[in-house]
């Protein structure tokens, strides 16, 4: 052992450890068993492990089951690590122990090395314990799903809605801005009947809207917890007023309504509620797809494209090309998709490869829907404030284009009959003439018949016109 190493220990052995270190020979033994992606967790877990921690402690020190001055610096310790005081002291790979066993006991090392400090004793000597003291009553097995759902929720609460909001909001002030702004429908890419861009936008806001309700839906289960579980869902080793205590301080730390599991077993076995909620996610994303690849599509140009709306210039859109501009963000957010996608295929596995008592997939399934929630949860902020804020419609070409329509005879309908309708379709497409001028020359209408008619912003309102 040189002087940048200290000497720790465990049940195997001992292990040399950096020796400014707060963690032990567990968490070592695991950093060295899996140089596997070089991806460690990140602030939400940690901060989730940290508040699970935490409330143990309190709910030991309550129950006497943890010596109330060694309980103190173990709160204390932990408030660090919810703060991110010890960040860098998490190193261990994502891809580990399906348990999560060594994240778990890298906390626990981590802690108990800090709250010994601040107990007055030396790194390493164990005066406060990482098993018998840190991580009394609990397991690995119910510690680790704990956290999951700690830092999922979290994310959802405090990240991923109030951004969809964010966009939701964006999205309504652009519905109310482009209200009278008519244009042509699109079905099959292809011309349709008369909208206003308002009620596009509207659709869009409507969209983000229900997927904050989906989001929203899948709360209640991924606020149940499965710490009191122990090592199966028995409980074993556990004060039998612990599980409820210790949920009680969680809400409290991060005022969301957490409570006890329904069933431990369940909450252990499998992961269904993080499938559930990661399904809201990858709901949310698609419908982020939608709107930008719709958004993209009526930007494009901008003199050989739809042209309806004008982009923001962001930056520029080409090495190689003058005065190119690209709906840079609009292309990020298809992008995340794609990720959320990739994700969704992993939890959704992870989830349903539980085996027996125990569901072996946790820290893949942690990893990856945190990923999606910041995805998400950054992308639908760039996408409100960088781009959708900063649309214009082109009016003037909303309305020329508007009136070149084939689908304006769609309007004839009821007042001369499909037949003469389509007759009259097709003479304007095949003469390059509009349904106006077509149907005037057919003498099928009169002049204020026809403006009766052929109105378009009339035939964004539902009725049939020419009608009392």
């Amino acid at each position: 052992m040189t002087e940048d190493y200290r000497t720790e220990s465990d049940s195997l052995g001992e292990m040399q450890v950096p020796a400014d270190a707060y963690w032990g020979a567990q968490t070592q033994r695991a950093v060295e068993n899996f140089p596997i992606s070089g991806i460690s967790f990140g602030r939400q877990f940690v901060r989730a492990l940290g508040v699970v921690k935490k409330a143990a402690a309190q709910a030991n020190r309550d129950l006497g089951t943890v010596p109330e001055d060694k309980a103190d610096c173990i709160i204390e310790a932990a408030d660090e690590v919810i703060a991110g005081d010890h960040d860098d002291q998490f190193p261990v790979d994502v891809f580990q122990t399906g348990s999560g066993t060594s994240t778990n006991m890298n906390a626990n090392e981590v802690i108990a090395n800090r709250a010994t400090e601040i107990y007055g004793g030396d790194l390493g000597t164990r005066e406060i314990h990482p098993n018998d003291h840190v991580n009394f009553g609990q397991s690995s097995n119910d510690v680790i799903p704990t956290a999951m759902h700690v830092a999922g929720a979290t994310a959802l609460v405090e990240e991923v809605l109030p951004a969809l909001e964010t966009l939701a909001d964006e999205l309504g002030q652009k519905e109310e801005e482009f209200e009278t702004v008519v244009k042509t429908g699109r079905t099959h890419l292809q011309d349709a009947t008369p909208v206003t861009l308002g009620q596009e936008f509207g659709g869009y806001r409507t969209q983000i809207q229900k997927g904050i309700e989906r989001v929203e839906d899948a709360r209640p289960r991924l606020q149940e917890l499965a710490l009191g579980g122990t090592a199966v869902g028995t409980g074993l080793n556990t004060h039998p007023e612990f599980p409820e205590l210790a949920a009680e301080y969680i809400g409290e730390e991060t005022g969301i309504a957490f409570r006890e599991a329904d069933d431990h077993f369940e909450a252990q076995a499998a992961h269904d509620a993080m499938s559930e909620a990661h399904g809201a996610l990858r709901t949310v994303a698609g419908s982020l797809n939608k709107i930008a690849n719709d958004l993209r599509l009526l930007a494009s140009g901008p003199r050989n494209g739809l042209g309806e709306i004008e982009q923001p210039e962001n930056q520029p859109g080409s090495s190689i090309m003058p005065g190119k501009i690209n709906p840079v963000v609009a292309e990020a957010v298809n992008q995340l998709h794609k990720q959320v996608l990739g994700n969704d295929a992993a939890v959704s596995a992870g989830a349903a490869e539980g085996q027996i008592d125990l569901n072996l997939y946790k820290p893949v399934l942690a990893h990856n829907f945190l990923q999606s929630a910041d995805l998400i949860a950054n992308g639908s902020e760039a996408f409100a404030e960088k781009f959708v804020a900063k649309l214009e419609a082109d009016r003037q070409h909303c309305e020329e284009r508007v009136e070149q329509s084939m689908a304006l005879a769609t309007a004839l309908n009821p007042a001369i009959g499909y037949d003469k309708a389509s007759k009259v379709a097709k003479r304007a497409l095949a003469e390059d003439k509009t349904i106006r001028e077509v149907v005037l020359e057919e003498g099928y209408l009169d002049e204020s018949e026809v403006d009766e008619v052929l109105d378009p912003a009339k035939m964004t309102e539902r009725g049939i016109l020419g009608e009392d």
